[in-house]
């Protein structure tokens, strides 16, 4: 029996499926306050979202009216100012994530609690929601490779994202509700894109090779962000329930300062680093967190490191 079942999967297919990982009152408890989270965001109480039909920062000010498919994300479930914010930093910093993202990162198990420096850096969390009254649907992407390069760009920017194969991060989203809004091509983390794949349509039905992660309320996905996927996702009924409550976060490797720079874009693009330095965005839930904080702190503010991709 392998030692690192996550990573294996991780590296062969580009993602792992992980069941199971929060407990039915778990899944209750947080739904609720991503419920509210959401609600807030969609009556403009909650200045931080993704829009329809935008597919990439930088977001709007304001938000389409629901007729138009409003928000399909809510941003910054950790800023200080967020209601719920440190119920979702309980998730967020907690063991079972830590663990498997410490697998998938090569950190040695406890590392983070020992006096040596934090091996991992603070990013990312997110909330994904259904847009209300018109399905939306994002293109065939990688994170952080435009489709414009060419196969020798590709190639490269592959490598240079993940050196020897190992990631700087690790990326998830965790599902409160039944959710088959991700596609990805299994395997395609590891080259550039065929002929068929370079060609299609940017919003192309159905590619050779393609899978629906299919996720139970409790499951979570990580995936290598370079993988090449897109998002489908199905409207619900306006003011009715939530019918996608998806938690999407990253959390990154404290790599040397020149590693670094390769992942600041990524993150910093979404405007974290306007907030997470306040003395307000302590968690007050362990030297660890604080660590973490403190290693995105040290990434920058985000000025000036423009945008991944465009769209």
């Amino acid at each position: 029996m392998t030692q690192t079942p996550y990573l294996d999967a991780l590296q062969r297919d580009g993602f792992v499926r992980i069941p199971s990982l929060l407990t039915p009152s778990e899944i209750a408890h947080f739904r609720s306050i991503a419920s509210a989270a959401t609600t807030l965001t969609r009556t403009g109480k909650w200045p931080h979202f993704r829009t329809v039909p935008k597919q990439f920062p930088p977001w709007p000010k304001t938000a389409p009216p629901a007729s138009e498919g409003g928000i399909w994300g809510v941003q910054h479930l950790l800023h200080p100012e967020m209601p719920g914010r440190s119920e979702f930093a309980k998730f967020y910093f907690s063991e079972k994530v830590l663990a498997v993202a410490e697998e998938l990162l090569g950190v040695k198990p406890d590392a983070g609690n020992k006096d040596d420096d934090e091996p991992l850096v603070m990013e990312l969390f997110n909330l994904l929601v259904a847009p209300e009254t018109k399905d939306f649907e994002l293109r065939w992407h990688r994170d952080d490779i435009p489709e414009t390069a060419t196969p020798e760009e590709e190639l490269k920017m592959l490598k240079d994202k993940s050196p020897n194969g190992k990631q700087s991060h690790a990326q998830y989203n965790l599902a409160l509700c039944a959710d088959s809004s991700l596609i990805v091509i299994p395997g395609s983390h590891r080259r550039v894109r065929t002929e068929t794949e370079r060609n299609a349509a940017p919003y192309e039905a159905e590619l050779p090779g393609q899978l629906v992660v299919e996720l139970q309320p409790g499951d979570a996905v990580f995936y290598d962000s370079n993988i090449l996927h897109r998002g489908v996702y199905k409207a619900k009924e306006e003011g009715g329930e939530e019918t996608r409550l998806t938690l999407h976060g990253s959390l990154g490797l404290n790599a040397p300062s020149e590693d670094k720079k390769v992942r600041a874009t990524a993150v910093l693009q979404h405007g974290v680093g306007a907030w997470v330095h306040r003395e307000d965005a302590a968690f007050g839930i362990g030297e660890r967190a604080e660590k973490m904080r403190a290693n995105l702190v040290a990434m920058g503010t985000g000025e000036g490191v423009g945008y991944s991709l465009q769209g």
